[in-house]
């Protein structure tokens, strides 16, 4: 092992895992001892990403409190450090703990209202797109119709929610205590849309049908399959509606030989 990776590893294991012994000997004290010089890039390390945390799930941070909110957040870095600089990408499966933390289960709805805000931040970042060319779509012949396959816009989220997470949140947002006081966590499940339009963060309930129909677009499903995975519904102004918010970017016809393939649903 070559000594800059002995020291990256040391490094990691001082910042992460507390553990300064191999570290500590690779530093000069210099008026300021390793550990404490080590401290400082630990209080950097976790400060940063608690920021970068609760920038993307400002409606987490305020139903919790700072204080919970940083505990949870430094279980969730000390397990899943960034994979890459930019911080507006990092906090993905956040939720997932909050599912698994004993000291939420007070708040059941936390995981689903924090899926919400990671779909809400993906959509805010995502990089722009134009829409796909609807004339030439139309131009296809009806016996090729269901074998077309979307490519969603890069903003698009879907997500089922076992609480009504879409009121929750703006609730929270805009400190709006009387509403927040007479949700009915009953209102449920909910099959929700997420889009970035100009005028900002769209978030709307879709039936379960539609939802359905539109998570198997997205998951690249050909237009035959989709419609079959509806179930019902009037798929057609579903899709109407898609194409006129310009939802899908890009469109291609899928060999029959592999319309019949399982794959995985579109989910956020």
């Amino acid at each position: 092992m070559s000594a800059l990776l002995e020291l990256q590893h040391a490094v990691y294991r001082s910042l992460v895992e507390r553990d300064d012994d191999e570290a500590a000997a690779l530093i000069r004290s210099d008026g300021l001892a390793a550990a404490e010089r080590l401290s400082i890039y630990r209080n950097t390390l976790f400060g940063s990403l608690t920021n970068a945390l609760r920038l993307s799930y400002p409606a987490v941070h305020r139903l919790v409190g700072a204080d919970f909110f940083e505990v949870a957040a430094h279980r969730f870095i000390s397990s899943q450090l960034p994979r890459g600089a930019c911080l507006d990408h990092y906090g993905a499966g956040f939720a997932d703990l909050l599912a698994q933390f004993p000291a939420a289960s007070s708040v059941p709805y936390l995981p689903d209202v924090a899926r919400l805000e990671w779909s809400i931040s993906r959509a805010l970042h995502a990089p722009d797109a134009a829409p796909l060319d609807v004339p030439a779509l139309a131009a296809i012949e009806e016996s090729s119709q269901e074998l077309v396959s979307f490519a969603p816009h890069p903003s698009l989220g879907l997500i089922r929610a076992s609480y009504p997470v879409d009121t929750i949140w703006r609730a929270v947002l805009e400190q709006d205590d009387e509403t927040l006081g007479a949700i009915d966590l009953d209102d449920a499940p909910l099959w929700l849309l997420i889009q970035r339009l100009p005028t900002g963060i769209d978030v709307q309930r879709m039936s379960e049908a539609a939802w359905r129909f539109t998570s198997a677009l997205c998951a690249g499903r050909p237009l035959g399959e989709a419609v079959d995975l509806a179930c019902g519904g009037d798929v057609a102004t579903v899709l109407a509606g898609h194409l006129a918010a310009g939802r899908f970017i890009a469109f291609h016809l899928t060999e029959p030989a592999k319309v019949t393939q399982p794959k995985e649903s579109f989910h956020e």
